[in-house]
């Protein structure tokens, strides 16, 4: 891990939380809750958070809100990134992303490699840039989103993490 240079100021960021899922709610929606804490945790803003279907047409929307508006600077997403006909937040992030960031989900699957072999292979882990938001697609299980955020999202949503990190580029996100 990259270190933070304690020099710099802490900037939280506002994060909207959504969960993809047929059959969670808040009651036991426990992937969304790890965000949620580990999120908090660290200092950032829970800006809204939602659990819907697994339709695109429903994250999409969500998705387009949570772009244009100026309280919501990261979305992350849970659920909805396997391979199966349900599964269909990929496609809901095409709809909506200007730019992909095509190592995220890469570095995602190398993480997950050795903790659950071969069958990484079959996440679709996504990310991209709409409007000035990041976009974060992680699988539905708690250990996917531990890894996501403990792994990567940590360190580059923190202004402090050097060489650098999402944060610092935000105000630059749209230059033409």
């Amino acid at each position: 891990m990259m270190p933070i240079d304690e020099t710099r100021p802490f900037k939280p960021v506002r994060i909207a939380v959504l969960t993809v899922s047929d059959t969670r709610t808040f009651d036991d929606d426990r992937s969304g809750d790890t965000l949620v804490q580990r999120l908090e945790g660290d200092g950032h803003i829970l800006a809204d958070r939602k659990i819907i279907k697994d339709d695109a047409t429903e994250i999409t929307a969500i998705l387009k809100d949570w772009i244009a508006d100026p309280n919501v600077d990261v979305v992350i997403t849970t659920g909805g990134t396997g391979v199966t006909g349900r599964d269909v937040t990929p496609e809901a992030f095409t709809q909506v992303c200007e730019k992909e960031i095509p190592g995220f989900g890469e570095m995602f699957r190398w993480i997950s490699l050795p903790k659950i072999g071969t069958s990484t292979i079959q996440s679709r882990a996504t990310a991209g840039v709409a409007n000035g938001t990041y976009l974060f697609a992680l699988p539905g299980s708690t250990g996917a989103c531990k890894d996501g955020w403990d792994e990567i999202l940590r360190s580059q949503l923190d202004f402090r993490h050097r060489p650098c990190n999402f944060v610092e580029l935000m105000p630059r996100l749209l230059e033409k």
